[in-house]
């Protein structure tokens, strides 16, 4: 069983599976480092690496798992292989009797598909951090949580600062239900943030929006130029990583085409989850914990078992702005907050819930297991079923 990238969707899905198949992952990191909480990860990186950049072999769920750190450069669906570019620069190749598509998206600096070492992901959070910490004013452009998110986090960390929000439509969080956009318009004002309803960026030609500028920014609505010491691009245009995969399995936006079952037409075995899997709109099976169901699905195949359907949400929720001071909010589909206080979200929620109940129990730093950093192979062998 081969998990074709260990984001946040890929490290559950093989968790879930190593509980009854062999398991290889493969990762262009060294770790998982979460897409999630974008504001978190900008303005206090150390507390957000806590929860969101941990070994894997940290992961308890995953000591069955054999890891392959590397890029993925293609695969044969025929004679069910897929080549990959290690972190050393050889070549090597994984079989697999079924294969797991989770390689998500570029979404600007903060996503991307490059290999890396630890040392590189430890720069990269770093320098991001101290450039918009050192930024008298800070200009976020985009409409979804990544912008929002940013754009709060910015303005709570330092107080006095200038941080301004622009959006396109007449309000932000689009995908999230009206309530939600609401309470969280209060959170920003109150936090000093300037909001820019209808203001949409002209991309400069050839920029991919992966890293903050200091340029200004121009208006294809109308508006005077906007100036900023530091930029951040965050106006959802995702990139699905899928460069790696013959065209046939792609629509026509480049994402991987699934079946309700989250399989792959007309390719048995061959399965696709999170924001790399063209499921729906939002592309929800990353938020649904769709990992379960895949897992599910997966072994259901193996054994010639019926397959269950994926059902999508209509609109976004879960957390917008990460946890704060006065603690975490959730957001429910029909857009109504439920907060958390901090101490049950630092005792309870990330402990209890998020790392042993989702995980199934993740070790301290202190306790991490030393791990070759190219092919790490678990000491207690997986029971073969595939």
């Amino acid at each position: 069983m081969l998990v074709a990238g260990l984001g946040d969707t890929g490290v559950l899905t093989a968790i879930h599976l190593a509980r009854h198949v062999d398991v290889v992952g493969i990762s262009a990191k060294p770790a998982l480092v979460s897409g999630q909480e974008l504001g978190r990860r900008l303005a206090h990186p150390d507390d957000w690496a806590r929860d969101y950049r941990i070994g894997f072999d940290r992961f308890r769920g995953l000591d069955r798992i054999r890891t392959v750190h590397g890029s993925m450069t293609g695969v044969d669906l025929d004679e069910r292989a897929v080549s990959v570019v290690l972190a050393d620069g050889s070549s090597g190749i994984e079989p697999y009797d079924a294969l797991v598509i989770s390689t998500g998206v570029t979404n600007g600096f903060w996503r991307r598909p490059t290999l890396q070492s630890t040392a590189e992901v430890d720069s990269g959070l770093r320098a991001a951090h101290d450039r918009l910490a050192s930024a008298g004013s800070v200009a976020v452009l985009g409409g979804g949580a990544a912008a929002v998110s940013t754009a709060a986090n910015l303005a709570a960390a330092e107080p006095g600062r200038t941080i301004d929000l622009y959006y396109p439509g007449e309000r932000a969080l689009p995908a999230h239900h009206r309530r939600t956009w609401s309470r969280v318009e209060r959170r920003l004002r109150s936090l000093g943030v300037g909001l820019h309803p209808g203001h949409r960026a002209v991309v400069p030609e050839g920029f991919s929006c992966d890293r903050i500028t200091d340029s200004a920014v121009e208006w294809s609505t109308g508006q005077s130029p906007a100036h900023a010491d530091a930029v951040v691009w965050a106006i959802g245009r995702v990139r699905p990583n899928t460069e790696w995969l013959p065209a046939e399995l792609l629509d026509d936006d480049g994402f991987v085409r699934v079946g309700p079952d989250l399989s792959v037409p007309d390719r048995p075995g061959v399965f696709a989850v999170g924001d790399v899997a063209a499921t729906d709109p939002l592309r929800g099976s990353a938020r649904n914990r769709a990992d379960r169901l895949l897992a599910r699905n997966v072994r259901a195949h193996l054994a010639g078992r019926p397959l269950r359907r994926y059902r999508p949400r209509s609109r976004r929720w879960g957390s917008v702005l990460g946890a704060q001071a006065d603690g975490l909010e959730v957001f429910t589909p029909s857009g109504h907050g439920v907060r958390f206080p901090l101490w049950s979200v630092e005792r309870i929620l990330q402990p209890w819930i998020v790392q042993r109940a989702i995980y199934g129990g993740v070790r301290r730093p202190s306790a991490a297991l030393v791990t070759d950093p190219q092919v790490s192979d678990r000491a207690r062998p997986a029971r073969r079923d595939a």
